[in-house]
This record gives structure tokens, sequence and C-alpha cells, in this order.
């Protein structure tokens, strides 16, 4: 993916649906080069093609959705990085802040990174750190490892943080994802008792999903953007929470 392909994709992803002609002229090359990109990128499975305009796909792609709010995503990722001492073992759970968050913490080079995130291994590759990642059933649209062999590989290893990913979180739900597998390991790992910290942007929050993460009480932080509403803010310290609040313009 070229830099024009990129912009073209988050903007199609910012705004939810952009004309082909909206496309031409922001990016100042020709309708034809617009439908060309938007060819390859939805051969890529980044979008979507509908006539005359481009959608976004609700993707489990962590790259695709990394490309959304990327600098939001890049501070969240630095301020979780601060909590991690040299040393230490830490579980990160799938999703685009914590791509960011484990690139962080490998390239100290003195942490030892746990993840059934095959797309975070593969990112940390040329990296100094430890990565340790557990086997299980491959699936393959979210690039993450799950079911009962990874719940196994879960309880049989020790950490002391996990970094967790979520897709909505309300009041009345709390944390919830969009796939019920997955939810499943992120269960796994809260039954462990370590510290857990969401890592999250604000743009997840009063968005519902169907398989619980939880219970809250079994969380212990959550990390997030300044854009989160204030009643949120008041909701979630009242469930017990640290909110930690990073502040972005």
């Amino acid at each position: 993916m070229n830099a024009r392909q990129q912009s073209i994709l988050q903007m199609v992803i910012d705004k939810g649906r952009m004309s082909v002609a909206d496309l031409a002229k922001m990016t100042g090359v020709s309708e034809v080069t617009v439908r060309q990109d938007l060819n390859l990128l939805e051969k890529q499975s980044y979008l979507r093609r509908t006539h005359g305009f481009a959608v976004p796909l609700d993707s489990e792609d962590v790259e695709t959705r990394m490309m959304t709010y990327f600098a939001i995503k890049r501070e969240l990722a630095m301020r979780a990085a601060t909590l991690v001492s040299p040393g230490e073992t830490v579980f990160i759970e799938n999703g685009s802040c914590n791509a960011l968050l484990a690139r962080t913490l490998a390239e100290r080079g003195d942490i030892t990174i746990i993840t059934v995130s095959s797309y975070i291994a593969h990112l940390l590759k040329e990296t100094p750190g430890e990565v340790i990642l557990l086997g299980g059933i491959y699936q393959k649209r979210s690039e993450s490892m799950v079911g009962p062999l990874t719940r196994q590989f879960i309880q049989q290893v020790h950490f002391s943080k996990a970094f967790i990913g979520i897709d909505g979180w309300q009041p009345e739900t709390g944390f919830t994802g969009r796939d019920m597998m997955r939810a499943d390991v992120v269960n796994a790992v809260l039954e462990k008792g370590c510290e857990a910290i969401v890592l999250s942007d604000s743009s997840k929050f009063s968005v519902v999903h169907p398989y619980p993460l939880g219970p809250v009480g079994r969380f212990n932080r959550i990390i997030t953007d300044s854009n989160l509403h204030d009643t949120a803010r008041q909701q979630l310290a009242e469930s017990g929470l640290t909110v930690d609040i990073v502040n972005v313009s």
C-alpha cells in the first residue's frame, strides 16, 4: 500500500463513506487512478466498493483498525508502556492499540511479551524483546489464537499485567467484545487475577457488542483518550477502575 492509498483508506475510515469524485479532489489524482486504488484496497480486504462510493469494512484486521485514530492510539500505547518495569512479563491481547504497545515495549528489549496474536508476534520479529506466542485454533480474520487449547496455555503461563482490547462498553453491560472465541480468551486471562488494563480509544464507549468481557471488577485500570465523555469517566471510576486519560488535541 503506497502513501496515497493509505491516505484514501484513512479518509474512508474517518468519514464512513466517500465518493470517487471527492477522493479524486482530495488526493489530486484522476478518478480513474482512484478507482484503481479502490480496486486494490478492496482486493486486499481493506474496504468495500459500492456504486460510486467506498465504505470501510467492519474489520477484524488489526492493520486496518490501527489506521483509525492512529495518532491517538500511539499516544495511548506510549502511556501504557510507562506502567511496565524492566524485567516484567506481560500479556498483550489482540487489537490495534495493543499492537502499538507491544512494538514500543519490544523495542526496549527488557520485557517478555506473551500474546495470542500472530500479527503482534510477526510485528516484533526484528525487535530485541522476547516473545511467547501461545498456540490454539488460528482465527484467520483476526490473526489470533482462540479455543480450549489457548485457554489451557494461558493457565500454564504467568504474567504480572495483562493489556486487553475491547470492542464496546456501556454502564449496563460493562466491557464487551464482538467475537465469542476472543471474548473467551480474555475471560481466561482475567481468571488469573493479574493486573488487568484496558487499552482503548474513546470511540468504543457507548457501543455494545454481544459477548461480555469481565465482570468489570476483574479489571484494574483503563487507559483512554480525553475525548471520552465526562459521564462515562465518572461511571468507570465509580465501578472501581483507575481511569487514566491521555490528552489529545
